[in-house]
């Protein structure tokens, strides 16, 4: 009995705080809509006293808010673009100046005339022959000329480095042979030619490797080994290209481009300037390019390097940099060389243009054009006649200094079969 009373009182107790807590839960939600009556009617007061509504008190605190900050964060932005412009200027300086370290080279080249050394000046009446006839047949087979004033020495003189080559070297194969007469001179030379092509295989092969380049087509290789005979501006082509590939791969390596297509892009960017044909280096050097199938990326790093086209990568944009590190370095370029070697091709361009002219010759830094007739095509009275309109075009087309002299040799020979048995 006293088990069930005491179960009796303690649900008194529990009715008794659960309806004390819902009087109290009552009044707090009392409050509660008292404080939500209090917040509305001071609101509208605000909106009164601001004549704003609340959204739009919303929409200007946060418009002064942004204002505020977006003027702290332009304040570091431009602080942050000075510091990086500094760091970034200073930094490409590291990068031009290393390179430009990077660019030095061991390799010479040769950009005066051939000298060769002769133990006996006795040799020099061989060299003439019998009332110049050896002289001239040889300065006619090379194109070069050859000056005997000197004791000791023979110096050969052609602004073209090839022809100046293969007469060097042909002519100390005649020193060594006792039958210097017209005919030999000829079949030496010939034979000279032939063999200097392999030297500019060789060439070819040597720069590309000293480029880090590989597995080129030979006739490629061929091409590029020209350059060991050409200039540009007085600049040897072998020296600028190896200069200008070693500055440009290191500027690569240094901000991350694609190395490879800067090394070809700057192997090549000047191949055609030893290409024959109508149109600038450019032009040239992007036609052979495409002949050998080279990718495009590569091709156009030759055809933007003078900005003759807007750059199309970063690669591009390279090859142009390191061509005029090269080119503009002191020392590196003489241009008053540059145009008397075009003005001595121009000459021998237009003499060979004529019909029946089967080559030509400046010699005397252009004072004097020999051209070479086929006796076969033009008869003595028409020899004088085309000697005549060549020297006429020359003086009008080109600013030589002075009066040119063309001389028309017309030779007729006649030969043996037995001869070469």
């Amino acid at each position: 009995m006293a088990q069930a009373d005491d179960i009796l009182l303690l649900e008194k107790k529990l009715l008794e705080k659960e309806e004390k807590l819902d009087r109290e839960k009552a009044s707090i939600e009392d409050e509660k809509q008292d404080v939500k009556k209090h917040a509305e009617e001071y609101v509208e007061k605000l909106q009164k006293a601001s004549g704003l509504t609340r959204e739009e008190a919303k929409a200007a605190l946060l418009e002064e808010v942004e204002k505020q900050e977006a003027q702290h964060i332009a304040q570091i932005l431009k602080q942050r673009e000075e510091e990086a412009k500094s760091i970034s200027d200073k930094k490409a300086q590291e990068i031009l100046i290393d390179s430009m370290r990077h660019g030095a080279l061991k390799y010479i080249a040769e950009y005066t005339v051939s000298v060769i050394k002769i133990q006996d000046d006795e040799i020099k009446g061989r060299i003439i022959g019998k009332e110049g006839r050896n002289i001239r047949a040889f300065e006619q087979a090379t194109g070069v000329d050859i000056d005997l004033d000197e004791e000791g020495i023979i110096r050969l003189s052609s602004f073209d480095q090839v022809r100046r080559e293969v007469a060097r070297r042909a002519l100390e194969k005649l020193l060594k042979d006792t039958r210097v007469q017209p005919f030999r001179i000829e079949e030496i030379v010939e034979e000279t030619k032939k063999e200097v092509e392999k030297v500019m295989l060789e060439e070819g092969e040597k720069l590309a490797h000293l480029a880090g380049v590989f597995n080129l087509p030979t006739e490629l290789l061929a091409i590029l080994g020209r350059f060991k005979f050409r200039t540009s501006f007085g600049q040897n082509l072998v020296v600028h290209t190896l200069e200008e590939t070693k500055i440009g791969v290191h500027i690569a390596q240094e901000i991350g481009a694609d190395e490879n297509i800067v090394r070809l892009g700057c192997l090549f960017h000047d191949i055609g300037k030893v290409v024959e044909g109508e149109g600038s280096h450019v032009k040239l050097g992007v036609e052979l390019l495409k002949k050998f199938n080279i990718p495009d990326a590569i091709v156009n790093c030759v055809a933007e390097h003078h900005e003759d086209k807007p750059f199309s990568s970063v690669e591009s944009i390279i090859v142009h940099i390191a061509d005029s590190i090269s080119g503009a370095r002191p020392g590196a370029r003489y241009e008053d060389f540059e145009e008397y070697a075009k003005r001595l091709t121009e000459m021998e361009k237009i003499a060979k243009k004529y019909e029946g002219v089967e080559d030509a010759y400046a010699f005397e830094a252009g004072r004097e054009l020999r051209v070479i007739i086929n006796p076969g095509k033009l008869d003595d009275a028409n020899t004088v006649l085309i000697a005549r309109k060549i020297q006429e075009e020359v003086s009008k087309a080109l600013a030589v200094p002075g009066e040119v002299k063309v001389t028309a040799i017309r030779e007729f020979r006649a030969v043996s079969p037995d001869r070469s048995a």
